[in-house]
């Protein structure tokens, strides 16, 4: 007993010292092998897998192929189903100044997709790129020959109206075309199409390198494709959620069935030369050439280029990729001919 007494007297000593001398010098510096002990747990504790569209971490593997469907933008289809699910959308004018979505989804996997539209050759040049299963209904000529000669795997419901597409009651043609997720893996099953081909990645920023974006400041923006309104596109920055809300002609964008909002945290906008090809104004739209651009992240926007790397739309600076927020994003593709009734106006609150 009295030499353990003494051992514990000896330690209580020691740690005393110790004390004293870590008041008159200050907290000891973590020893290297205590740092490489942090880091080792913060790599361990990162999930293995992410979603290339999204840059979203998962515990399970990521591999599965993204689904390209062409959605309605005309007033009587809206609210759409499904785009609360895309990773990505984009936004491009379909004929006149009426634009259409093509939403991506990979990552979620919605229930009813819909209003589902026609097809138009740059919207399956953009779908090739991400290597996805394209969903239409119908197609403009140009459109026709590329899905006809197997450019890219599709379905449509011009095949297909009635059996994997749906007509819903509570809408009038050509607004009420639906397919479910479930019936496009029956209509791909069917065709003998693999689901099992991740789509590119695009680059995203980490967790904590997105904390410090830099940009002007920008609450808002507005992009019109017309005078009349109807399809302007507004975008707002959320600070308490640190994300996007979108409007179309000053209605919030919400999910159907849900009722949730459409929320985004990256906003790229690109502008192009658009060229009328016929007397309904069906257009050919050059998503090949780069230009300029806008990106907007965290409430704020940075002037950019952008460019088509082997099919992926990403925005440049200085001559390299600006990686994305992790998240959705969405894509408004803007004419660039000078006469056009189009613009881009940012607000600051």
């Amino acid at each position: 007993m009295k030499k353990w007494a003494v051992a514990v007297t000896a330690v209580l000593l020691l740690l005393s010292g110790c004390n004293d001398k870590e008041k008159a010098n200050g907290p000891k510096k973590p020893e290297k092998e205590e740092v490489e002990e942090v880091i080792q747990e913060e790599i361990e504790n990162e999930l293995p897998y992410h979603y290339p569209l999204t840059g979203v971490g998962s515990e399970t593997k990521t591999d599965e192929r993204a689904v390209a469907v062409m959605i309605n933008n005309h007033p009587k289809a809206r609210p759409q189903s499904g785009l609360n699910k895309a990773d990505i959308v984009y936004e491009l004018l379909a004929e006149g100044d009426v634009t259409r979505f093509l939403a991506v989804f990979q990552s979620e996997k919605p229930g009813n997709m819909g209003p589902v539209r026609s097809a138009r050759d740059y919207y399956i040049d953009l779908a090739k790129g991400l290597d996805a299963l394209f969903i239409a209904h119908g197609y403009s000529e140009e459109a026709r020959e590329l899905l006809e000669s197997d450019f890219v795997d599709n379905l449509n419901g011009m095949v297909y109206d009635g059996t994997l597409f749906k007509r819903a009651s509570f809408r009038d043609a050509p607004h009420n075309s639906y397919i479910t997720y479930e019936n496009v893996l029956k209509g791909a099953k069917e065709k003998h199409y693999s689901m099992k081909q991740s789509p590119p990645e695009f680059q995203f920023l980490s967790e904590e390198d997105s904390k410090s974006v830099t940009g002007d400041e920008a609450s808002s923006v507005m992009i019109s494709y017309s005078s009349t309104g109807v399809f302007n596109s507004t975008y707002e920055y959320d600070e308490s959620i640190g994300k996007y809300k979108r409007y179309s002609d000053g209605d919030q964008t919400i999910d159907y069935e849900s009722k949730e909002p459409i929320l985004l945290d990256n906003l790229f906008i690109i502008e192009t030369t658009h060229q009328v090809i016929d007397d309904v104004a069906h257009k050919e739209i050059d998503l090949q050439s780069g230009g300029s651009g806008y990106l907007l992240q965290k409430g704020k926007v940075m002037e950019v280029e952008w460019k088509n790397d082997n099919g992926l739309i990403v925005p440049i600076r200085d001559g390299k990729v600006v990686p994305f927020v992790q998240g959705k994003t969405w894509v408004n593709v803007v004419p660039s001919n000078p006469g056009l009734q189009s613009s881009v106006t940012f607000n600051v609150k």
